[in-house]
C-alpha cells in the first residue's frame, strides 16, 4: 500500500493511503454528511453502507483513497473509471469527496488530489482526471480551482431514477 504525506495539520503529517474495507463505516458516514450538506438530500444508512461495501467488494466499481490523521480518518475520495474512445486510454473520476470541517482549509483535499494526479501520471492507462461539483458547492469549486482543475470545459447532465 502506498502512503503519501501530505500537508500538516495541527503539527500532525496527514498521511494519504488507499482505503481499506475497515474505513467503510466512516466513509458512509461521511456520504451521508455530505449529501445533507451540499444538497439537503437524506441518505438511507443503509443503502449508502451496502454501496460502500460494494466497492470494497468489487474492484472494478472503484478504489477509495482516505486522508487520515494518526489512526482518525479526516478525509475520503471515491476513484471511479470511464473508458475514453476518443483517448483511448482511461479518466479516472473523482467523486463522493468530504473532509471532517475542522479540517477543512487546511490542505487535506490538496492531498488527496495530489495523491490521485501522481497516480494518473504514473500509469500511461490514464489519460487524467475529471470531477463534478453542485453548481451551488462554490467554496468547493473554489478547492478545486485552486488545485489546478477547471470547470471551464464540460456541462454534466443527468436522468436519476
Amino acid at each position: 500500500m502506498v502512503i503519501f504525506v501530505g500537508t500538516k495539520v495541527d503539527k500532525k503529517m496527514v498521511q494519504i493511503r488507499q482505503s481499506h474495507e475497515e474505513d467503510a463505516e466512516v466513509i458512509a458516514g461521511f456520504q451521508i454528511k455530505m449529501a445533507l450538506e451540499t444538497e439537503n438530500l437524506a441518505l438511507d444508512p443503509e443503502t449508502v453502507q451496502q454501496g460502500v461495501l460494494n466497492v470494497y467488494r468489487n474492484p472494478a466499481k472503484g478504489k477509495y483513497i482516505v486522508a487520515s490523521l494518526g489512526e482518525q480518518v479526516v478525509g475520503s475520495l471515491l476513484l471511479t473509471y470511464e473508458w475514453s474512445d476518443w483517448r483511448d486510454n482511461t479518466v479516472v473520476w473523482i467523486q463522493s469527496v468530504y473532509v471532517l470541517p475542522e479540517y477543512r482549509k487546511h490542505g487535506v483535499f490538496h492531498a488527496l488530489y495530489e495523491m490521485v494526479k501522481a497516480m494518473v501520471n504514473e500509469d500511461p492507462s490514464f489519460a487524467g482526471i475529471r470531477l463534478y461539483v453542485d453548481r451551488t458547492n462554490h467554496d468547493a469549486q473554489k478547492v478545486y480551482s485552486k488545485s489546478g482543475m477547471n470547470g471551464d470545459h464540460y456541462q454534466v447532465f443527468e436522468w436519476m431514477k
